[in-house]
């Protein structure tokens, strides 16, 4: 008897996005389609229960195990390291990690560096690689204020179009690394749950083409 799989989709248009490519590959749900204020949503026919995290959480919960598979950016996944398999590239959510700064900036080799960024470790890796010596600045929203008031030399996010870039008089500096939505497994439900998740990891491949 096939056994239930439980998934965690980001909240936002991420989420919204990868759950029609799981509609469409056969693991649809009425109930969450439906709305509400429901948390958790079923589909015993298609063998899937699914409920909506914040999107940096949903690597936790399947890291934990609280669900079984998970849909996340490359971002958390390379900022956490969580200690899960990574199945599948959806090719969603595309995006990029970059350096960025005032139009003209030029880094002064002979003072340490400052970072604003809500991605740490990314940072702290990329600067290490390029033996710079930062100072990390940790936020958590508004990146762009800090160069514009002094605070950071330069930042370090996720630019989509660039256009709250140039808006605040910013541009990319240099790219660090790729981003698009991946699917990700519970270890030890990729061990017990094998086939369950397999077939949907297969399914989904058919719907994106890969």
């Amino acid at each position: 008897m096939a056994q239930m799989l439980d998934i965690a989709l980001p909240k936002g248009r991420l989420g919204e996005t990868a759950y029609d490519i799981l509609r469409r590959a056969g693991y649809g749900c009425p109930q969450l389609e439906e709305g509400g204020r429901r948390l958790v949503f079923e589909n015993p026919e298609c063998g899937v229960r699914y409920f909506w995290v914040k999107p940096s959480d949903v690597a936790i919960y399947v890291e934990r195990g609280a669900a079984d598979l998970g849909i996340v950016g490359r971002d958390i996944l390379m900022e956490y390291k969580p200690d899960v398999y990574e199945l599948r590239d959806l090719e969603i959510g595309r995006c990029r990690m970059a350096v960025a700064g005032k139009k003209g900036f030029r880094d002064n080799m002979d003072r340490t560096l400052r970072v604003a960024t809500k991605f740490p470790a990314i940072a702290a890796r990329h600067y290490a690689r390029k033996s710079r010596e930062i100072d990390v600045i940790k936020l958590n929203g508004s990146i762009e204020l800090a160069p514009l008031l002094g605070m950071s030399d330069v930042i370090v996010d996720i630019v989509e179009t660039g256009k709250t870039l140039r808006e605040n008089g910013l541009e990319p500096l240099e790219d660090i690394l790729q981003i698009s939505a991946r699917l990700i497994a519970n270890r030890v439900s990729y061990r017990f749950k094998h086939a369950e998740v397999m077939a949907l990891s297969a399914a989904v491949a058919e719907r994106i083409g890969k």
